[in-house]
């Protein structure tokens, strides 16, 4: 895992600095250009790139902190750096789509035509052609090592080729039609790297916050657990992301209150370790135990779950218990989804409903979102 780990970190790396090098090139021949001919639209392209160049060794870094082993401070790993650095590339690409903007509504009031001649249109093609190479390049290791990052500059690469197209365009309007029209494909551009660059932030910062896990990899941690020997259930399933391929796992297991101790823990201990093995999550169980001798509960439980059934469908009860004394307590928990349009004030409502119909007992229901 360590070295599965630090070779995704060399490759991430590798790949940005070649990233860097290639936008710096960029840069220089667009500047250069731009400077000699009198375009500023060319200019502007160019210090893009050097924007992208910057990403570059953002990216390059990020990959290297990512690496680091977890420590004191950071138990879980540095991981998720990664999507720091992700946000950090997706506002330097919303700061270039505002400069575009606002250069391009100035060419459209100023109505300043460019002059233009056959060695803008070789720096301007050999750049759309770099850069959609760079756009497949980054497409690929962005998919290969599962990178935000390089997604992120893949899309940003590509959004430079549309920003350079839109150049070379205005570019032929004016030099053939005496039209400003560079200035309004510079805004259309503009606003649509403005849409990338959100999308790149609300990306990252959904990976910060955290987000639902795949439902797969739910699917799989379940089926492993029940295939346990003595399993006889699973709920309160939790996973927690840490990062690409760093991931955190509680769960309550039911099993036999009759089986000793010493071997419910064997069982559970095997069912983590082959989580971890195959699914390289780390798992964290709590044994529940279930007396299959107690006739009077199991009935009871089986009376909530259709009573409750009957006024919320969506809901799922577990932990259920029965404390007997003076008068009879049932105590259970109740699980809802996130996606059900009750609020908890609702659901607790319809709870009690459910619990009216068991007869003379207690309740004492926690209601959980999942």
């Amino acid at each position: 895992m360590v070295a599965q780990n630090s070779n995704r970190a060399r490759t991430g790396a590798a790949v940005s600095a070649a990233g860097m090098v290639l936008n710096l090139l960029l840069a220089a021949a667009k500047i250069t250009a731009g400077v000699l001919f009198g375009l500023v639209s060319v200019i502007a392209d160019g210090f893009n790139n050097v924007g992208d160049c910057c990403c570059g060794a953002v990216s390059a870094v990020s990959f290297r902190v990512s690496e680091k082993p977890a420590d004191k401070e950071h138990p879980y790993g540095h991981h998720r750096a990664e999507y720091v650095f992700s946000m950090v590339i997706g506002f330097l690409v919303l700061a270039f789509a505002v400069e575009l903007g606002r250069e391009s509504v100035e060419k459209i009031i100023s109505g300043a035509l460019s002059n233009v001649n056959a060695v803008i249109y070789a720096v301007l093609g050999a750049s759309i052609a770099v850069k959609s190479s760079m756009a497949a390049l980054f497409a690929v290791f962005s998919k290969k090592l599962d990178s935000e990052e390089l997604r992120a500059a893949s899309l940003d690469s590509a959004c430079d080729c549309a920003a350079t197209a839109a150049v070379i365009t205005g570019a032929l309007f004016s030099q053939y039609m005496s039209l400003p029209a560079d200035g309004w494909a510079g805004v259309a551009v503009a606003l649509f790297i403005l849409w990338q660059g959100f999308k790149i932030v609300r990306e990252a910062g959904s990976e910060l916050l955290g987000h639902a896990p795949d439902p797969e990899l739910l699917k799989s941690i379940k089926s492993i657990i029940l295939s346990g020997d003595g399993v006889l259930g699973i709920h309160d399933l939790h996973v927690y992301g840490y990062g690409k391929g760093v991931y955190y796992a509680t769960a309550h297991i039911e099993m036999d209150a009759k089986t000793d101790a010493l071997s419910s823990h064997a069982v559970i201990d095997g069912l983590e370790r082959r989580i971890c093995d195959e699914l390289n999550v780390s798992l964290t169980a709590h044994l529940d135990p279930v007396d299959l001798q107690d006739s009077e509960a199991l009935a009871l439980a089986e009376k909530l779950r259709e009573s409750l059934a009957a006024v919320l469908p969506e809901a799922e009860a577990h932990d259920i218990r029965l404390i007997r004394g003076a008068k009879n307590k049932l105590v259970f928990d109740v699980g809802i989804p996130f996606s059900s349009e009750l609020t908890d004030a609702e659901a607790r409502k319809l709870i009690e409903e459910a619990c009216a119909a068991l007869g003379d007992f207690a309740c004492a229901a926690t209601l959980e979102r999942e």
